[in-house]
């Protein structure tokens, strides 16, 4: 199957340490990254990316057997450049410290910053000449000298599109607790126009089981008839490892709770599946069955195809574990999953990482 992105790790952990903070920088597989770029997230910024480059100089070199089919990149600058918009699922500063850092420092027209409007307001209070410079205002009362127009997405099913032959569709998510009110992050479907295939990439998020908004059903009810055909590939959170309990999750997933998930998702699929099959049948009437203990269905292999990312994984900092806390964290998801038999491939994710999908 042909690839539909390309994606550059610039940063996955989810602190403290600033230099690895949530950063991907995209593109269409058969676009160049001369093209334009999409940065999902804005956590690490040049610093990291300068590194980067440092040790994979030609992470974004161009595939093509043209000479000179690309300009040169070899810059965090050249790559700052080149970016044309910033999708944020929310206003935390290990999602947008990179983007504040570097407004008003690089080169190349006012980039949009797309999310939701009250993410977008957050973004919009960093700017307001106390915490930084007014580097920011929204598309639609543009401020001359603004390095960001702010642009907030629908919230409904459509997709927008956001890039040469990229669109995205925004679905709300619970990130915990502020002063006892839910705190909304998003998750964003990400979909190649011309395949029409997507990933799925979630901002910070807390398990359905102990939300005061569960909102992670309906999501994996709108992913799950594209498994794995046209969705074949989720980025989520597990900032902690195994353990740790619900009261001190602060909005994100332990690797129980994500296995749970997945275990919800496997269920939306298998669901999704019979009522395709059942769609062939005769129009006449069915008997209805009680679901018990008996009838759920079997969920082995029902994920196979499906590679999920595992990204935000908290720093190590009392060094509590002989290998990189992403490792770690990742291993154990992979165990429960395994368990399960949901065949989903657990992949964790590494500063530096090209990914393709």
């Amino acid at each position: 199957m042909t690839n539909s992105f390309d994606i550059v790790v610039v940063g996955c952990g989810g602190g403290p340490s600033e230099d690895n903070l949530s950063s991907y920088l995209l593109k269409a597989a058969d676009a160049t990254w001369e093209d334009g770029i999409v940065a999902l997230e804005a956590g690490s910024g040049i610093g990291a990316l300068t590194r980067l480059l440092e040790l994979h100089p030609d992470v974004f070199a161009s595939e093509s057997s043209e000479p000179q089919a690309d300009v040169q990149i070899t810059t965090a600058a050249d790559v700052y450049s080149r970016i044309r918009c910033y999708l944020v699922t929310h206003a935390h500063l290990d999602h947008v410290n990179g983007l504040v850092l570097s407004a008003g420092s690089v080169q190349g027209p006012a980039k949009l910053v797309h999310g939701a409007k009250r993410t977008l307001e957050g973004v919009a209070s960093i700017f307001s000449g106390e915490i930084w410079p007014k580097l920011a205002s929204w598309e639609d009362a543009e401020v001359p000298g603004s390095s960001l127009l702010l642009s907030s997405l629908p919230s409904e099913d459509a997709y927008t599109s956001v890039a040469r032959d990229i669109s995205v569709r925004m679905v709300p998510i619970s990130h915990g607790q502020n002063d006892g009110v839910p705190y909304p992050c998003t998750a964003f479907f990400v979909r190649n126009d011309p395949s029409n295939r997507e990933f799925l990439f979630f901002g910070d998020v807390e398990p359905d089981s102990v939300s005061s908004e569960p909102k992670n059903l309906e999501i994996w009810r709108a992913a799950a008839p594209k498994i794995p055909e046209t969705l074949s590939a989720i980025f989520i959170e597990c900032s902690w490892p195994s353990g740790r309990a619900d009261d001190i999750l602060y909005g994100h997933l332990s690797p129980e709770h994500l296995a749970q998930e997945l275990t919800a998702l496997a269920l939306e699929v298998v669901s999704s599946r019979q009522r395709s099959r059942s769609q062939g049948h005769s129009n006449g009437a069915r008997k209805k069955k009680r679901r018990n203990a008996e009838s759920l269905p079997s969920l082995r292999g029902a994920l196979d195809g499906l590679r999920v990312y595992i990204i935000h994984c908290k720093d190590d900092i009392q060094k509590a574990y002989d290998k990189p806390i992403h490792e770690v964290i990742a291993g154990q998801v992979r165990e429960l999953v395994e368990a399960k038999g949901l065949g989903a491939e657990i992949i964790a994710v590494e500063q530096g990482m090209h990914i393709t999908i």
